[in-house]
Formats: structure tokens, C-alpha cells, sequence
């Protein structure tokens, strides 16, 4: 029988990893943030997506060869983590890469090398698949390799032809295969059988580019991208059972389930899927906030706050009933940090977010439960599919549990509609993030691969001798565009700033012989930047030479609003906390926005230091500073990176000696004495932990204040009085306004009384109770209810049924019951709810006292007609 295959520890089994393809000539290179490049894609799905530019032709390769451990989020088959043994939402993708250097023969006979020697695998345990036409890859594996051609085997195009997508770079694959039980020996053996075989080491041969019509014509540079999963070798390598009794995953396992006061060894299956989703996620939630994300509701934010929520109900389902997910985040920490030293550098934003999101999410449980009250108590028969998907996805009540609920109620749950609900979301999911799009698709993607980079001249020049390399419009490439023509423009350079770090693209216009283009925006895309501007006067073709000159007051106010973000973010650091961090930021021609991670409201006390501190910084006429340096050399000595960045090698940093130094592409004044002025228009906060402050600074204060100014004159004005007098004179009115609301409150309530009084008469005896059920016309709810109590109190042991139609067809309805009347078995409560279902609503309250609403007026009648009739039957049995 084959030997079994030596242990290694996850942390040795990355480093043997690396260190052999360091040895063969590899970069080695760290894992990108899980925040990608690439604006199609949420989050880094792939070992190779960082290197997307490269493979496309885009960007040309520093190196020949690379190799990474690279941080992968994937979301897509969330509902199989923890119930599987190899479904992750984080991982690590070991990969070897060559940009047009070696291929085939070199990456399957290293991949065999390190498999066999290097992590010492049995060779008779290992099982390479190929591309059913790929005789190259089939001959190296049997004649260089020397396996056995009847355990090589040929996959069809679904498992071994990896394509970016309809069109573009692509290629057919190769894969290693481990058995874990060779002793049923190797004849008619079946790779997809998970339960004996598990693939763990990926080979795509990058050779092809596919056009629209499905021709594949070699790439000039062949490619390879590989992938060797680090969870799975380390199940084999452990001799686990599943990748997370392994020691990348265990020990916050075994930290969940101390808390839970729970043995994993003896717990059931139920407990162990929970212990296993918490280890999981943790690992995937303490990486995605040390990378600068946090949770909202939105995009990669989103994400974020589903994966947190997941681990507090499964917290909550292991019998955890306190806050929990920082000590677990803490072990998920210590064994990363050696490798991920962002984790530890990271640890108190990471205990706070998550402490946040915890704290938020309990208090969305209480409500989820009340919500499943309201459904609870509409339901006669089966909760609907969606509702139960809705208290599944926004309030975190796992499927089970409503299950649970519903049955001690004697009803049942849609289960088919819920799948067709999480199908809906799945391809949401899917669609939202795991893609990896590689096509080279329109005009400007062409345009990448024949037009040299722009030069950006914009920091020292404010205009240019510029040549126009492509015009497009309406999308696609011309030779010339004439007078009324909307236009793109490619320049071989520009003083024209392009949008990026949240700055604006600059305005400004091209001129030449008889020739103006207006230009209102400036995008970068890839190398290229486009020119959106619109043609004033005269034919512009391509090769015509053009003279680029920017708006330079508008360039101005962008200069000053960007070095007064630079100024606020200090201020923050300085007055409100040091570990306060960008999130995002918006630097336009009248205007700033800075979004920030903060878990409070700023005090207006500290919103007038803020801006006191800002504008003696500006008083001070500081001289900023800007310099091009190598990114390290600019992190050691303190310099910012900004959120959602993503910097080279070389950087450049501006620096306002004293106050601020950041990495930055933008436009800044040269003093900050150009800002002039800086003024705090508001602050808000736009999402949990997240503040957001808009401000102004410069030229457009003067317009905010001139604003403001005409506002108080013409309220001055109107209610003639001073300027000062105005907050008194609003806060006077306010006041009237609010006894004449109490004063026609009270009316309301008088006429309530008086209707109440006249339908006393109307009361039918039913054995020994009155009942009264009746129609009142255009009654609100509150007026509605307390004509039923005193109906109720002066019939004495009586029900009464109030309904009305108070506004737009709406419905409300009023149940009071008598202490005797409960007795009998009737509840105000359940009455009333079943009652408004036939207006399409639904309500309840307490057994004396209860109330609901409708949305069809049209069926009131019905259902007062059916109130008289249920109390009929039921107060004379």
C-alpha cells in the first residue's frame, strides 16, 4: 500500500511552496488586497486576477515568472461552507505564473516535482487530468513524467479548457488529482468522485485567443496560470478529513466552539456546520477589513455585513448568547499574523467593526422576530417562500428555525418558494462578483493594444502641443468628427487631469486652426486617457496637432479642494482619533467630500475645531511639497495611502510639512494659503461606522455663504424682523404651530366621542353580551380606538368591532373585548387580524384591546359583516 504523505503545517506548506519556485527563477511576490484593480470584479476571486492587465497585453510584465499566496473571497456557493468538506468563502491560491517564458513541459514537470518530492506525495496516490485534445500535455505527462497512459485522464471542455469568457485569451488545462484510497486500485476510476479523489493543483496553458465566432488562433506570448490550493494540500498533508480540521482553520474552530462551551468531537452535525461556517467566515471577515472594507449595504460592503451576520446566527444557534465574534477574530488574527502582518496592524479596526456589526445585528434579530410575529399571526395555513427568505437574508433567521416557529403554530413553509428566492439571489451573487471578465471588448480596449500610453504633462503645464492619436463617437473609432459632434479623444499627452484618488477630470477645451473642442470631462482607461468634450467649431481628424489648454479656474478650485481634504484628514487624526482612515472621497470644482471610519456622531464642539484647525493650517501659509520616491521609502517615513488606492512601485507623495503627508496622483495648490478658506457644510453618517463630512473651500465658500446670505435676508423679510431674530421668530412659530396640532388632536378626539355615543344604539344582545359592530366615517386609527374602549366601557360586558376608512381607500379596524368576553375564548388580538385579512391587511394587540389595518376599502363591509357573524357563533355556544 502507498506510504502516507508526510505533515506539514499550513505556514510550511506556503513557504515550500514559494521557496521552490523562488529557487526556478520565480518573483515573489505578495498577495494583492482583496480589493482588486479591476473595477468589474468586487473582490479578488483568483490567484491570477491580480495579473489580468498582463495577461490581456495590457501592461507589460516587470518579470518572466512570478509566485504568489494569494487571499481569494468567493461567495457563490456560500450555502455549501461547513457542509462540505472543501467549500470556502476565503482561501489561499498558491500560484506559479509565466508571461510568455516557459509552458507545458516546465510547468507540469515542476508541478510533479513539487508534489512528489518537494511535499513528498506518493506518486501512485496522484492522478493528472488533461484536455481531451491536448496530445502535447498527454505526452509529457506519459513520456517526461512517466505515468502510466490509463491513469491520465481526458476531460472534456467544461473541466479542462479554461476561457475568460465568450471571446478572449484562453486554453486547455491540466490537473493533479489526489487519491485517498488507492488500495481500490486504479481501473475505471472516476475523478469527480469527491468522496475518493480530491484535485488540488491546476495547470491552464494560456495559448489561444477566441474571437466572436469561436476561432482560436495562438497568443503571440504563451501563458501559464496555475493554482494549488492551500487548504486542500493541507488536508492531505494533515491526514484531516476536511480542509477545516486542518490547522489553517481549526484553532478558531476550537475557539468558537470554548465559547459555546461545546467538545467538537462530541458535538452533533448541526453543531459542527456552525462551528465550521464561524471558522470560515472569520477568516474571510478579518482579512476584508484590514483591506480597508467595511459594511454597508452595498456591493463589497455588503458582503462584508452578510458574512458577519452569518457568524452571529450561527453563534446564536450554538447557544452563544453574548458578543463574541472580536475573541474569535483575535485567534484568527494570531495564526495569520506571521504571514499577514496587516491583521495585527489592523486588530483594533477589526474588533471595532465587527464589535459594530455584532451590537447591529442583534438588535435586526429582535426585529426579525417581531416581524415573524406579524407573519405568524396573518398565516392560517403556510409561511410564503419570499417572507421566509426575507427573515433568512435581512434578519438572519436561518430556514430551521422558522420552520420550527411555524410548526409549534401548526403551520408549514413555502421551502419551494424560499429555493426559488435563494436561486434569485445566488445569481445576483454570481452576476455581482465572479466573473473575471478577460475580453478585449470595445473600441477603447482595442485602442489599448495600438495607441501608446498618454503622457500627463497637466502637474507643470497647464496647456500643450498635443497630437490626436483616435477620435470615437458614439463609441466607436473615426477618422475625422466636424461641428455638434459629442467626441472622445485620445492625445499622445495632456495637461487635462484625469479622474482618480476621487478628484474630478479637468475642463478646458482644444483649439487649433478654426478648431475648438470644448471639453467637459477627462477618464482614465487603462493607459489611455479620454477626452470627452464636444466639437464648437471646424473638423478635427486624426494626426492633427492641437493645442490642450485646461480651465485653470476650475483646476484652482479642484487644487484647493484636494489639499483641504488632505488638511481635514489630519484634523481628524489630530482631534477625533489617530486610527480615523479614509474611506472614500469625492474632490469636484464646488465642493469636497470626505467619507471616514468613525463608530460615532462628531460633536458640533468638535466640528468647529475641526475647522478652526483647518483654517490656522491655511493661515499659516504652509508651502506643500511634492515628491517621487519608492513606495517603500514613502511608507517608512509616514506617508498615507489612501483607501481604494492602488499605488506602483514609485509613488508620489505630497507633503504640507507638520500637518500632512500622503500618496496622492492629484492636483494640489502650491501654499495652503491658495485655499483661502475652508467652511463644514455637514455631517452625516451614511452607514454603519462610516461618517461622511461635505465641505467647502476657496472661491466656492464665497458662493456658499452668498447663498446662505440671500436665505436669511429673505427670511428677514418675510417675517419682518432683523436678521438675528430669525431662529427666535421660527422658533416661535414652531411652538404655535404645535399647541394649534394638540388643539386639533383634542378636537378630533371630542368628535370621536360624540359619533361613539350615537352608535350606542346599534348594539345587538348575543346571550349575555352586547355586541356592537359598525361602520364610523373617516375616523383615524387613534380616534378609531378610543371610541371602541368607550363603547366597550358602557355596554359593559360587550365586544365591539369599529371599522373606517380614514384616508385613500386605506382601511383601519378596532377590536375591544370585555374580560367575560375573553373568557369565552375570544382574543382581540388573533379576531381583529383574521378580520383585516379580508381587506388584504393584517394587525393584533392585546387580548382586550386590539388593532389592524387593510388595503382594500372596498371589502370593509365584508368584513364587519363577517366580525358579526363570528361573534354571533362564538358568544352563544
Amino acid at each position: 500500500m502507498p506510504n502516507a504523505p508526510q505533515y506539514l503545517t499550513g505556514n510550511q506548506i506556503r513557504q515550500t511552496f514559494l521557496d521552490f519556485y523562488a529557487k526556478r527563477g520565480h518573483e515573489v511576490l505578495p498577495s494583492a488586497s482583496l480589493v482588486p484593480e479591476d473595477p468589474t470584479v468586487l473582490l479578488t476571486i483568483a490567484g491570477m486576477l491580480p495579473f489580468k492587465p498582463i495577461f490581456l497585453g495590457q501592461k507589460e510584465a516587470p518579470y518572466d515568472r512570478a509566485t504568489t499566496s494569494q487571499k481569494c473571497i468567493r461567495t457563490n456557493d456560500i450555502e455549501n461552507v461547513g457542509r462540505t468538506k472543501r467549500h470556502h468563502t476565503f482561501f489561499e491560491m498558491l500560484g506559479n505564473f509565466s508571461f510568455g517564458d516557459y509552458f507545458k513541459k516546465e510547468a507540469i514537470k515542476w508541478a510533479w516535482e513539487l508534489s512528489t518530492e518537494g511535499f513528498g506525495l506518493d506518486p501512485e496516490r496522484l492522478y493528472p487530468s488533461v484536455y481531451k485534445d491536448d496530445e502535447e500535455a498527454f505526452a509529457i505527462w506519459r513520456d517526461e513524467i512517466g505515468v502510466p497512459s490509463h491513469r491520465i485522464q481526458r476531460m472534456g471542455e467544461e473541466d479542462n479548457f479554461w476561457a475568460a469568457g465568450p471571446t478572449g485569451p484562453c486554453g486547455p488545462c491540466s490537473e493533479i488529482y489526489y487519491d485517498f484510497y488507492p488500495e481500490l486500485g486504479d481501473k475505471d476510476i472516476d475523478l469527480e468522485d469527491d468522496s475518493r479523489f480530491i484535485e488540488f493543483y491546476n495547470l491552464v496553458f494560456m495559448q489561444f485567443n477566441r474571437d466572436s465566432e469561436g476561432n482560436l488562433t495562438p497568443l503571440q506570448n504563451q501563458n501559464i496560470d496555475t493554482g494549488l490550493g492551500l487548504e486542500r494540500m493541507a488536508q492531505i498533508l494533515q491526514d484531516v478529513p476536511n480542509n477545516y480540521e486542518t490547522d489553517l482553520i481549526f484553532p478558531i474552530i476550537k475557539t468558537a466552539a470554548e465559547i459555546a462551551n461545546i467538545d467538537y468531537n462530541q458535538a452533533d452535525e448541526k453543531q459542527k456546520v456552525s462551528l465550521k461556517v464561524i471558522g470560515d467566515h472569520v477568516r474571510a471577515v478579518v482579512h476584508m477589513i484590514a483591506d480597508g472594507i467595511t459594511a454597508s449595504n452595498l456591493g463589497r460592503g455588503y458582503i462584508l455585513r452578510r458574512l458577519i451576520r452569518r457568524v452571529v446566527r450561527h453563534g446564536q444557534l450554538l447557544g452563544i448568547n453574548k458578543a463574541f465574534t472580536p475573541e474569535v477574530a483575535e485567534s484568527a488574527i494570531a495564526l495569520m499574523e506571521d504571514h499577514y502582518s496587516n491583521l495585527r496592524e489592523g486588530e483594533d479596526l477589526i474588533k471595532q467593526e465587527l464589535q459594530r456589526e455584532e451590537s447591529r445585528f442583534l438588535e435586526t434579530l429582535e426585529r426579525g422576530e417581531k416581524m415573524l410575529g406579524e407573519i405568524l399571526a396573518k398565516e392560517t395555513e403556510q409561511i410564503s417562500g419570499k417572507d421566509a427568505f426575507v427573515l433568512y437574508d435581512t434578519y438572519g433567521f436561518p430556514l430551521e428555525l422558522t420552520q420550527e416557529v411555524a410548526e409549534e403554530k401548526g403551520l408549514t413553509v413555502d421551502l419551494d418558494g424560499f429555493e426559488v428566492e435563494m436561486e434569485k439571489q445566488r445569481q445576483r451573487s454570481q452576476a455581482a462578483q465572479e466573473t473575471i471578465d478577460l475580453t478585449v471588448q470595445g473600441s477603447l480596449d482595442e485602442l489599448a493594444q495600438k495607441v501608446h500610453p498618454t503622457e500627463f504633462v497637466g502637474y507643470s503645464h497647464p496647456h500643450t502641443a498635443a497630437k490626436v492619436e483616435a477620435i470615437l463617437v458614439q463609441g466607436k473609432t473615426v477618422e475625422e468628427a466636424e461641428a455638434g459632434d459629442e467626441v472622445q479623444l485620445i492625445l499622445n499627452e495632456t495637461p487635462f487631469y484625469a479622474e482618480s484618488g476621487g478628484q474630478i477630470g479637468d475642463r478646458g477645451y482644444l483649439s487649433g486652426d478654426n478648431l475648438l473642442v470644448r471639453i467637459e470631462d477627462v477618464q482614465q482607461e487603462s493607459s489611455l486617457f479620454v477626452h470627452f468634450g464636444r466639437m464648437e467649431r471646424g473638423i478635427l481628424r486624426v494626426g492633427d496637432t492641437v493645442t490642450a489648454t485646461i480651465d485653470r479656474a476650475c483646476r484652482r478650485r479642484a487644487q484647493a479642494h484636494h489639499t483641504a481634504t488632505h488638511l481635514l484628514h489630519a484634523a481628524l487624526k489630530q482631534i477625533i482619533d489617530p486610527s480615523v482612515s479614509q474611506a472614500g472621497s469625492l474632490v469636484a470644482f464646488d465642493r469636497l467630500r470626505f467619507d471616514f471610519n468613525c463608530p460615532r456622531q462628531i460633536t458640533p464642539d468638535e466640528l468647529q475645531q475641526i475647522e478652526d484647525t483647518i483654517n490656522t493650517w491655511i493661515a499659516e501659509a504652509h508651502d506643500t511639497q511634492s515628491d517621487v520616491m519608492p513606495f517603500d521609502e514613502a511608507k517608512a517615513k509616514g506617508a498615507i495611502a489612501m483607501f481604494g488606492e492602488k499605488y506602483d512601485d514609485v509613488v508620489r507623495v505630497i507633503d504640507v510639512p507638520g500637518v500632512s503627508m500622503e500618496l496622492c496622483g492629484g492636483t494640489h495648490v502650491n501654499n495652503t494659503a491658495e485655499i483661502g478658506l475652508f467652511k463644514i457644510i455637514s455631517e452625516t453618517g451614511i452607514s454603519s461606522g462610516i461618517r461622511r463630512i461635505e465641505a467647502v473651500a476657496g472661491p466656492a465658500v464665497l458662493e456658499y455663504l452668498n447663498v446662505r446670505d440671500k436665505i436669511v435676508r429673505d427670511l428677514s423679510k418675510q417675517f419682518k424682523v432683523q436678521p438675528e431674530e430669525v431662529p427666535q421668530r421660527i422658533q416661535t412659530l414652531q411652538s404655535e404651530l404645535k399647541n394649534t396640532q394638540k388643539q386639533l388632536e383634542a378636537v378630533k378626539q371630542e368628535l370621536a366621542l360624540a359619533k361613539s355615543d350615537q352608535l350606542l344604539a346599534q348594539a345587538k344582545t348575543v346571550g349575555d353580551f352586547q355586541v356592537l359592530v359598525a361602520q364610523v366615517e373617516e375616523m383615524d386609527a387613534k380616534a378609531l380606538q378610543t371610541a371602541a374602549e368607550r363603547l366597550q366601557q358602557k355596554l359593559g360586558e360587550a365586544a365591539v368591532v369599529l371599522g373606517s376608512i380614514p384616508a385613500e381607500g386605506k382601511v383601519s379596524l378596532v377590536a375591544a373585548f370585555s374580560p367575560q368576553v375573553i373568557e369565552k375564548g375570544l382574543q382581540a388580538g388573533k379576531f381583529i387580524g383574521s378580520i383585516a385579512k379580508i381587506c388584504g391587511g393584517g394587525g393584533g394587540g392585546r387580548p382586550n384591546l386590539a388593532q389592524a389595518g387593510g388595503k382594500d376599502g372596498s371589502k370593509l363591509p365584508e368584513a364587519l359583516e363577517a366580525a358579526q357573524n363570528q361573534l354571533q357563533e362564538q358568544l352563544t355556544n
